[in-house]
């Protein structure tokens, strides 16, 4: 064997020091969940930067030909006893006092102490070098080595970058009503004690409005603790925007709220403020939880949310192949749920991991950046087992707490980071909507599956309306293609109505013990509300050609392998604040959704004609517009949207309506052209519109490399003002529009291809029997989709198992009634 001195000088010209900007992946194999904790350590390409497990990097030299690699291995050290430590041998954990992390007074995120190994392998022979190594080889050697590994150590992996490793949620900005608050001359004094809500009596959460004095309670937390809202209701009477809260007040300051702003705020005139109700904060002293404290206490309690999380019974953990957990990368609970879930469906499992080999094998040079090798890691990860291991807990020596479930388990941080890339939201470390997530990820499935199979059209069905001209009788039907079944919530069905008034009474009259009662929804109850007929006041009726009344009718025209029902449970409030409705829905464990099928159009039924609205006359000259509904457009204006936006919305809903047009708004927004100016059909130059003839066949070549059609090209180009960047997001944001002109390999159509065979008249679903049977669904709690935590439970070999993040436990009493999204599978007859 070659002197390990020589063949470090051999291979001198590929060893890098990293510079700003390179990407660092020391801390996660790019191809499996191997970290330098795991078994061999990681090995860092000391060329790419990439790294790589034990099994993984004789691969990677293979296809590269790079040799260097840094290996770095750590081991757990044992956790000393602190010297003030308890009678129960753990260390004494200081109580947090600030709404933050991995800040001083923040919450305490351990840090596991490690012993680290550094050392270079050359392979294929793996020749080891050390540090110590170093020091007898010549300068040139030395010298280059010692800086790659000391560069590779120093920098930030990319992980920890992503990672937010401080965040501080009690950073407030002034409010803009601090400067110039107006504060009434009406005489009001404030004692230092004793405050009471001015209308129920509260003695507890209560508020003072910095303009006018009044006292009030705070807002009605979602267990129904809190206060009565007449703080909040006063604000909306009044507009007076600033409020502290009493009890609250020391020297050092106090909480305050600006309504207006919806957020807790600084006032650097407070001291002024208070003193003109004759309230001086040198005196005050605290006598009640700040909020900021408030928010530590429910954050503590995470895992005491008893009944989503089954936190009342000792839950036996499970481990093995399909049982592994996730860890929270801060606030990524809805993400672990949605890809728990997923890859228990066979097309996910049969995609990503029946073939994670070959999509090993064909993976880019940077599998980092690639969507199919990370979702393909992710759901070897989560089904092979083997990450799928009891968590050390150095800290229970003896054995004697309960078992939790904990689980060495995987942390998707580059699965993470590569489909939250560019998105505002998915992006962050904030907590967001699991059912948009899900929608987010089909989407990128969708993009990634132009050829072979498609997984995500497990979930893909057609929806027909059918809308009803009252006045003529003629009808018109629409299909479009969806991914989700979204049921509404009618409270005014709830059973147990007397029970919710009486506790509502209760509260009122500031009865501190009255019971937190959840409204009972019958299934039927929703089902009947998600197929009852919508009366539809303001449609454009190109039979009469005028405005009448309509109905429309929703049924399902395909119906899908794997069901997916999100219960509507977060909605707005009249002073449109977000709200989510505390429902318990007896959700059933089989589904019949046969007598919802559509029928398409019944015999002797007339169409509606296919007729645009007229064009709008004016004395002198006939313009090419459509007869739009003014009040609507100004509705949607009014709401901050784009005027085309809003222009379009009237006209592609023909004048239904406010809140059909916001329907359309909604499934819109990311459409490269949603604020282009309304095109209509037929006029080939308008704004927005390219001639066929001056688009540019080198963008057009482009476009049909990526295994489009020229038809399809050319309508995406024609759509975006011949603009290549614009093109490509449309055309990947309306592949529903494109379905049915089907692309095939080289960029030709099926029809083409195939000798002139018709197209598929729409996108392709599959189809079959309306019976299913539930197999898993996701729990939110908290009160609004942007705080809280998610959960899921799914079905398997007939044992419902919990997924809470790390833990996965057997599943003792899943809370059926009260999920967020419920995932159901056809039943074969």
């Amino acid at each position: 064997m070659a002197d390990v001195g020589d063949v470090l000088m051999s291979v001198l010209s590929t060893i890098r020091v990293p510079k700003p900007g390179d990407r660092v992946h020391k801390d996660e194999c790019a191809l499996s969940f191997s970290s330098p904790e795991s078994e061999g350590g990681l090995y860092v390409c000391m060329n790419s930067f990439l790294g790589f497990g034990g099994q993984y990097v004789d691969r990677h030299h293979a296809r590269s030909g790079q040799r260097a690699y840094l290996q770095i291995t750590r081991i757990r050290k044992a956790k000393k006893e602190d010297d003030n430590n308890s009678g129960s041998g753990h260390p004494p954990k200081k109580k947090p006092t600030r709404l933050a992390i991995g800040i001083e007074g923040g919450f305490d995120v351990e840090q596991e102490q490690y012993e680290e190994d550094v050392k270079v392998v050359i392979l294929p022979d793996r020749q080891e070098v050390t540090s110590e190594d170093l020091a007898t080889m010549p300068d040139v050697v030395r010298e280059r080595v010692s800086l790659s590994m000391a560069g590779i150590m120093a920098a930030d992996s990319v992980s920890h970058t992503l990672q937010v490793q401080q965040w501080d949620g009690e950073v407030r900005q002034e409010s803009r009503h601090a400067a110039d608050l107006k504060q009434l001359d009406n005489g009001v004094k404030i004692p230092p004690s004793g405050w009471r809500c001015e209308v129920c009596d509260l003695q507890e959460n209560i508020w003072m409005n910095l303009t006018d004095g009044k006292v009030l309670c705070g807002r009605r937390y979602f267990d129904g603790s809190g206060g009565n809202n007449h703080a909040l209701l006063h604000f909306q009477e009044t507009g007076y925007p600033l409020a502290v809260k009493l009890g609250t007040i020391t020297p050092d300051g106090a909480d305050v709220y600006s309504y207006d702003e919806d957020d807790m705020v600084l006032d650097s005139k407070l001291p002024e403020h208070l003193s003109h109700f004759g309230i001086d904060m040198m005196t005050m002293e605290k006598t009640e939880r700040t909020m900021t404290e408030l928010e530590i206490a429910v954050n503590q309690r995470v895992g005491e949310w008893e009944v989503i999380q089954e936190s009342g019974t000792t839950l036996r953990p499970l481990f093995g192949p399909g049982l592994t957990g996730m860890k929270n990368l801060g606030n990524s609970c809805y993400l672990n749920s949605v890809m728990q879930v997923l890859f228990t469906v066979p097309d996910f499992q049969s995609k990503y991991v029946s073939n994670i080999d070959k999509i090993i094998d064909e993976a880019p040079s940077d599998p980092t950046q690639d969507f199919k090798t990370q979702v393909a890691k992710l759901g070897y990860g989560l089904l092979s087992g083997e990450y799928s291991k009891p968590a050390p807990d150095p800290g229970d020596e003896n054995g004697a707490s309960e078992p939790r479930g904990d689980q060495i388990g995987i942390a998707p941080q580059m699965f993470k980071a590569l489909v939250g890339r560019g998105h505002p939201e998915f992006s962050t470390n904030r907590q967001q909507d699991a059912q948009e997530f899900l929608l987010h990820f089909i989407n990128m499935v969708e993009r990634n599956c132009r050829s072979g199979p498609n997984p995500s059209e497990a979930f893909r069905f057609l929806v027909e309306d059918r809308i009803v001209c009252q006045q003529s009788q003629k009808a018109k039907y629409t299909q479009r293609v969806d991914y989700i079944v979204q049921l509404p919530v009618p409270m005014d069905q709830a059973t147990n109505t007397e029970e919710l008034h009486e506790a509502e009474r209760r509260r009122d009259e500031g009865d501190s013990s009255a019971p937190t009662v959840r409204a009972q929804i019958p299934f039927t109850a929703c089902m009947a509300a998600l197929s009852e007929p919508e009366v539809l006041t303001d449609f454009w009726s190109s039979a009469v050609q005028a405005k009448t009344t309509a109905t429309k009718t929703t049924r399902f025209a395909s119906f899908p392998d794997h069901l997916v029902i999100q219960i509507k449970k977060f909605t707005f409030g009249l002073d449109w604040v977000p709200k989510k409705l505390d429902v318990s829905i007896d959700v059933p464990d089989t589904l019949d959704l046969s007598a919802l099928r559509a029928s398409g159009q019944q015999p002797g039924e007339e169409l509606l004609p296919e007729v645009a609205p007229p064009p709008l006359m004016t004395p002198d000259v006939e313009v090419k517009a459509p007869v739009l509904d003014d009040s609507t457009v100004s509705q949607l204006c009014e709401m901050g949207f784009p005027l085309e936006a809003c222009r379009k919305a009237v006209y592609y809903t023909g004048n239904t309506g406010i809140d059909a047009a916001m329907n359309w708004i909604m499934s819109h927004m990311d459409d490269p052209d949603f604020s282009a100016p309304l095109v209509l059909p037929g006029c080939s130059s308008g704004p927005g519109t390219t001639p066929t003839e001056s688009l540019s066949e080198e963008h057009l070549a482009t476009i049909v490399s990526m295994g489009f059609s020229r038809d399809q090209a050319t309508k995406a180009l024609r759509a975006t003002s011949n603009v290549l960047d614009r093109a490509v997001d449309w055309i990947f944001s309306h592949l529903d529009d494109l379905e049915s002109m089907d692309v095939s390999e080289g960029g030709r159509s099926a029809a083409e291809s195939e000798g002139g065979r018709d197209p598929p008249p729409g996108p392709r679903v599959r189809d079959g029997p309306g019976k299913y049977e539930l197999f898993a669904f996701i729990s939110h709690m908290g009160t609004s989709t942007m705080c809280g935590h998610y959960v899921c439970h799914i079905k398997k070999d007939q044992q419902w198992v919990i997924f809470n993040d790390q833990k996965v436990c057997a599943s003792e009493k899943p809370p059926k009634d009260l999920g967020y999204l419920y995932f159901y599978r056809r039943v074969a007859e």
